[in-house]
């Protein structure tokens, strides 16, 4: 009894509820509001100082916008920022590729093969509806229902070329199979094209267009990804012989992440830095906004009916959990996802958040949301859909059901070769309106708003990965607990219900309970000796 009352007196003593509950009020009176409110900064200090920054870095762009900088003050400005982005790409590879292979070589085959499929089942039809809403709205809103607004300087040289659409699929294809890992870290496979003359049958020549293979600058992140996550389950497969590698691979990305942790207390100031020096950069705010008004509301529209209303609303229909808490939860991720414009550049941070502000496991985080970085793109699909259509009514350009489809479709299927880079999506367009017949030199048109649109697509991007990983826990989670049950049924069954003769488990309870008399028996002579 005395234990008992000392162990309620502790808990009491801590604050802690008791079975009066005398500990909680206790710890009500006596805590101070100051104190609770400290808590709550502490808690939540990288969130604040995330937000401040932003504010901060608004301001300190409008303040500076009218002093007429030059250009290269206008970088200097940028400098801080570009040193975050810096720190997160260096950090990428390592993250990326050991995060795989030790959440591939830590989860079941099977299990992981369920996970993975779960996965690529929630961005797929995420990805679909972030279409269609870009699609319904571009058909509301009308974006190219205006004068034609005139082309930037210098943004015609960003335009890509024009590229079938077969050969940007097979350049997909080919990208999942890197010829060489090394180089896989810094460049991608991309088709380009040479025209060859042939001599035809009348005498007369004909040019003929003939792909051939080119090494373009970017990191190559869908290979990195599908071979780590083979290796991993190939170290699995090796048993004792494997685990030296896989838990070198593990002690790597625990020291990663630690780095991780470091590079987001410089977040704050770099994403100040960031704001400032875009802000700093615009050029004929009022003309843009004027001229392509329509567009940008359209794509921001879409981006906020998706981020804020379909992606929580499915969370909360699966886990019947606060969508917006866990949105809070990684506000340091999107706010780092708006500023550096890059899936890829977020990813560190976004695993940090889910680890420790959302509860989400390491087993997943670090094997889905790498994944998801990669292949999940709803803000792009969503961007990719409003652009090809207002491109189409600025050219005049009718679109049928069948030719709406195909925007549907191919801003699906292309999303998921983005590359997790600024720009990414932009590059992307021009798979659409070939397939359309349109005009590939009008993507010209939108790029002068790309440092706005695309970085929303970034937050809604890394959004729909963070949320994906929410739900697999939740998945894992309910599985954990549904057979958690069933084995506690089938005890109660074994211990209540008698056992057919025929069980071959009547022989072994049978032994267990003999063996249990006789331990019983044995202690009892022992204590009548004694």
């Amino acid at each position: 009894m005395a234990e008992k009352v000392d162990i309620e007196d502790m808990k009491a003593a801590n604050g802690e509820p008791v079975a009066n509950g005398l500990g909680s009020h206790k710890k009500t009176s006596h805590e101070p509001l100051a104190k609770r409110v400290q808590k709550i900064v502490r808690a939540n200090l990288l969130v604040i100082l995330t937000v401040a920054g932003v504010i901060v870095g608004v301001f300190i762009g409008l303040g500076v916008r009218n002093v007429g900088l030059t250009k290269t003050q206008e970088i200097y400005i940028g400098f801080p920022g570009e040193i975050l982005i810096r720190l997160l790409k260096m950090i990428i590879i390592p993250l990326v590729v050991c995060s795989l292979i030790s959440g591939a070589a830590s989860i079941d085959p099977k299990a992981l093969g369920k996970l993975g499929g779960w996965a690529m089942l929630f961005f797929l039809v995420t990805t679909l509806i972030a279409s269609s809403i870009g699609v319904v709205l571009a058909f509301l809103i009308k974006p190219g229902a205006v004068d034609k607004p005139p082309k930037m300087d210098g943004l015609s040289d960003v335009v890509p070329p024009s590229k079938e659409v077969i050969d940007s699929f097979l350049d997909l294809i080919r990208n999942i199979f890197p010829s060489n890992l090394v180089s896989a870290a810094f460049q991608s496979y991309a088709t380009s094209y040479k025209l060859i003359n042939r001599n035809s049958t009348g005498g007369n020549f004909t040019v003929e267009k003939v792909p051939f293979g080119t090494d373009q600058d970017g990191m190559n992140i869908l290979g990195l990804v599908v071979f780590a996550i083979v290796f991993g389950v190939a170290l699995r497969k090796m048993g004792d012989e494997g685990e030296i590698l896989i838990k070198f691979f593990n002690s790597f990305n625990e020291a990663t992440m630690v780095l991780v942790g470091w590079i987001m207390w410089y977040a704050p100031f770099g994403i100040m830095f960031l704001v400032a020096g875009k802000i700093v950069e615009m050029d004929n705010v009022g003309k843009l906004f004027a001229s392509l008004g329509k567009y940008i509301a359209c794509c921001l529209i879409g981006h906020a009916i998706h981020g804020f209303l379909v992606l929580p609303g499915i969370y909360f229909l699966f886990t019947r959990k606060n969508p917006y808490t866990f949105l809070w939860g990684i506000f340091t991720a999107l706010a780092t996802a708006f500023g550096t414009s890059s899936s890829s550049a977020t990813l560190p941070l976004m695993m940090k958040c889910v680890e420790e502000k959302n509860g989400v496991s390491k087993h997943i985080s670090r094997f889905i949301l790498p994944i998801g970085a990669t292949v999940n793109m709803d803000g792009a699909a969503l961007f990719q859909c409003v652009a090809a259509v207002f491109i189409a009514q600025l050219n005049d350009t009718s679109l049928n059901f069948i030719q709406v489809i195909t925007i549907l479709v191919t801003a699906t299927a292309s999303s998921v070769g983005a590359a997790g880079i600024p720009a990414g999506g932009v590059l992307t367009i021009a798979i659409i309106l070939e397939a359309l017949g349109l005009p590939t030199s009008d993507i010209s048109l939108i790029l002068a708003v790309d440092w706005l649109v695309d970085r929303t697509c970034t937050v809604l991007n890394v959004e729909g990965d963070a949320f994906g990983a929410g739900l697999l826990q939740f998945y894992v989670d309910r599985n954990a607990k549904h057979e958690g049950e069933v084995e506690l049924s089938e005890v109660r069954m074994g211990s209540s219900a008698a056992v057919p003769e025929q069980s071959p488990l009547i022989d072994k309870r049978g032994l267990e309970d003999s063996s249990e008399g006789a331990k019983m028996v044995h202690s009892k002579d022992k204590e009548s000796a004694m």
